[in-house]
């Protein structure tokens, strides 16, 4: 059994949870007496799931009465710094934040901490905030790929299409390669790290099978990446050779997996709208005098495939 962050703190004495999760300063933490305005920062607006991530805000935010700002760093630290400041400034309650870099933020966290304002972190974790809620990472990577080998027929060569070095994404790969290890028809012969898009995915896909034409299999560890990559096996005429699997459950993998003849057969799902409505609740409960008991909060992923995707609620 994979042991998550919340198994093993689940098993710790109260006393000693406090203070390994630093929950003993979040309960001194001055924070307001009422969410009445929530910023939400994404990492780059582009990519569907933060479309879906804004979507999934605004509920949120008109279910309590809360003025909503949303704004996309585009990948980039400086402007996440920026955009917390400017928070601060204007006296928002509750930043929800998918942060570009994890541990860069902190500092800009704990400023907005210390003006008073609840910080959760949404899809990936960022050092200093209250609470995190995000998809079990570890286990989309699992399940994707253990459905790429098995459609492989638990042999041949594969591809790792890559993404930025955040946690959730480091976790899907990480699952990846847990589930190699248990067949050893698989060779992972090329990695390469995209940016988390459609055009870079075909890139670096396309310098991979160059250099590695006999591959019959690809994980994206996203859904972008995934299509780029799908992009590049029919380019290169392997599409009778090549699946691909991806991270998502994305409005646009749904419809590549309706597609007639396309490479892409499967996708792990997360739920993005989701993580930001658990990210408002938490902040409810923490001003109604409720602090966190976890605050790593994992929501489960599970596959979807051509043969289900006519079941599959999508986003």
């Amino acid at each position: 059994m994979k042991l998550t962050k919340r198994t093993l703190l689940g098993a710790l004495p109260t006393s000693i949870l406090l203070t390994a999760l630093g929950t003993s300063s979040l309960l001194a933490q001055n924070i307001p007496d009422k969410i009445e305005s929530i910023g939400l920062m994404v990492q780059d607006m582009s990519n569907p799931f933060f479309s879906a991530m804004d979507r999934g805000a605004r509920t949120a935010a008109d279910e309590i009465g809360a003025a909503l700002n949303v704004q996309d760093a585009q990948l980039d630290l400086t402007a996440q710094y920026n955009q917390i400041d400017a928070f601060i400034q204007q006296g928002v309650d509750l930043i929800v934040i998918s942060a570009v870099d994890g541990a860069g933020i902190e500092p800009a966290i704990l400023k907005a901490k210390e003006a008073g304002i609840i910080v959760i972190a949404v899809d990936t974790p960022a050092a200093g905030a209250d609470a995190v809620v995000m998809t079990d990472a570890v286990q989309a990577g699992m399940k994707s790929c253990e459905y790429l080998f098995d459609q492989m027929g638990g042999e041949g060569k594969v591809l790792l299409v890559d993404g930025t070095p955040i946690q959730t994404i480091i976790d899907r790969i990480d699952g990846c390669k847990i589930v190699a290890a248990d067949y050893p028809g698989i060779e992972i012969v090329g990695q390469q790290s995209s940016q988390n898009d459609r055009a870079s995915g075909l890139l670096v896909t396309t310098d991979m099978l160059t250099a590695n034409p006999d591959v019959t299999g690809i994980f994206g560890m996203n859904d972008p990446s995934a299509l780029g990559a799908v992009l590049a096996v029919e380019q290169a005429g392997k599409a009778g050779q090549i699946i691909v699997t991806g991270v998502d459950g994305s409005p646009e993998a749904v419809d590549e997996l309706t597609r007639e003849g396309s490479p892409f057969v499967g996708t792990a799902t997360q739920s993005p709208g989701k993580m930001v409505q658990e990210a408002v609740q938490i902040a409810q409960d923490m001003v109604a005098g409720q602090m966190p008991e976890e605050t790593e909060i994992l929501i489960p992923s599970e596959l979807v495939s051509r043969e289900t995707v006519s079941d599959y609620s999508g986003w």
